[in-house]
């Protein structure tokens, strides 16, 4: 499979021209490679220039991210810009960035993985954002606690950038939105869910939640952000029987 034609494959897959006017990401190709074949696919949350000298050790014919190194704009190809630009360039390896459909697909998206991963029943889309909904929601089997929850969901609470402990003890209705999205605990709330999660901690909602008797857990925006990619790896490896490998580069936030 030539860039092309992955690139045709992957927009198709998460509908990326879809959310063209509301990320301000450029989802798809950012740094072309040569004319060969993309055989082996690493894949990773940040394309930082660790992850980059990572993939390129492992020899990636592209290497596909969430967080790209274009944002909407143009940047002077200078300092770091130039050495991670260079480095991708000198091991003839591709970016392809995917943000927001990442984030909303309800297969192989941060979120839905997440709820998939939970065991929720009745997942639904959850969460707007510029018009498109991102994340997801859905019921627990049995009540639980949110301690409980991060076990299940991220194996141990001590990584856990917070928590608001203002809602019931048993959480049955969970919204999930990965990433910096604490403001949109309000649509938690107006759907009177029992348990909001999310990436990013946030001072300014602490007084809301509480006001208004939900829990709130920030996961880390890392982490709640490698289900995707890794669900992107598991997809290829599969269904297109490509070298697949998940670089793993935690930023503890």
């Amino acid at each position: 499979m030539k860039l092309a034609e992955f690139d045709s494959y992957m927009r198709d897959l998460l509908l990326i021209s879809d959310f063209d006017r509301s990320d301000v990401s450029w989802n798809g190709v950012q740094v072309e490679c040569s004319d060969k074949e993309i055989a082996r696919v690493a894949v990773a949350v940040d394309a930082a220039a660790e992850t980059i000298a990572r993939a390129a050790d492992w020899n990636a014919d592209l290497l596909f991210v969430h967080h790209g190194l274009f944002w909407g704009r143009g940047e002077r190809v200078t300092g770091v810009h130039f050495r991670r630009l260079s480095h991708l360039l000198d091991a003839d390896m591709a970016l392809y960035a995917v943000h927001l459909p990442l984030d909303a697909d309800m297969q192989l998206g941060n979120n839905a993985q997440m709820a998939f991963h939970l065991g929720l029943g009745e997942i639904r889309p959850f969460g707007e954002y510029k018009g498109k909904i991102v994340g997801a929601t859905g019921l627990l089997q049995e009540p639980a606690t949110v301690e409980d929850v991060a076990l299940r969901l991220f194996g141990s609470t001590s990584d856990l950038l917070g928590v608001l402990p203002f809602g019931k003890e048993g959480n049955r209705s969970v919204g999930i939105i990965s990433g910096g999205a604490p403001r949109d605990v309000t649509q938690a709330i107006d759907e009177g869910l029992d348990l909001f999660i999310t990436g990013d901690a946030s001072h300014e909602i602490y007084h809301h939640c509480l006001e208004t008797g939900i829990n709130v857990m920030f996961g880390g925006h890392y982490r709640t952000e490698t289900w995707g990619v890794r669900a992107v790896a598991d997809h290829l490896s599969e269904k297109l029987e490509m070298a697949t490998t998940f670089i793993d580069v935690p930023t503890g936030l």
